[in-house]
């Protein structure tokens, strides 16, 4: 059954909704995935803080253009779109999606959001490359660490050989 123009106004208004509180927002294929397999995928991004909304594409085109993207960027898009909206961080829907499409090849990209600006399918694919917020943190502080850890052993260094030296003075003078 076919909805009626207000039933697609209120799904727009949502779709807009989700569009503004989300911090990242990428466009996939998911077409010929079995119902489990989409509550799978349904599963794993909730875990990240993610969710996955389905659209028709002429609905997406309107919530583009009310973003202020162009309309036209659905044009190489086919059929009904899963759009994930990313809350946690912009990284982690292109992320999920890419490692769940690893075991699923009928997954894929169509492109996505970021910062307000279309990107595209390259663009996420390169964007699901990326280390996520967390690595990224742990790194730098890592980084922040060596060189204190590293001046500590210098100073813990000296003070080991003087001990040895001391060890080796009250050694003789013992025997």
């Amino acid at each position: 059954m076919a909805k009626t123009r207000q039933q697609k106004e209120q799904e727009l208004t949502v779709l807009s909704e989700k569009l503004d509180r989300s911090k990242g927002v990428v466009f996939a294929r998911y077409m010929g995935l079995s119902v489990n397999e989409v509550q799978e995928l349904r599963r794993e991004l909730r875990k990240e803080e993610n969710e996955m909304v389905v659209a028709k594409k002429s609905l997406v085109g309107l919530m583009l253009e009310k973003a202020g993207q162009s309309k036209d960027q659905t044009a190489h898009m086919d059929g009904a779109v899963a759009v994930v909206f990313g809350y946690k961080d912009e990284v982690s829907p292109a992320k999920v999606l890419a490692t769940f499409a690893k075991k699923h090849e009928l997954v894929g990209f169509h492109g996505g959001l970021l910062e307000g600006n279309y990107i595209s399918i390259e663009q996420v694919t390169a964007l699901a490359k990326l280390p996520s917020r967390q690595e990224l943190l742990a790194k730098m502080v890592g980084s922040m660490k060596a060189p204190i850890s590293g001046f500590a052993n210098v100073l813990g260094g000296n003070l080991r050989g003087l001990v040895q030296v001391l060890n080796q003075i009250s050694e003789k003078k013992a025997a």
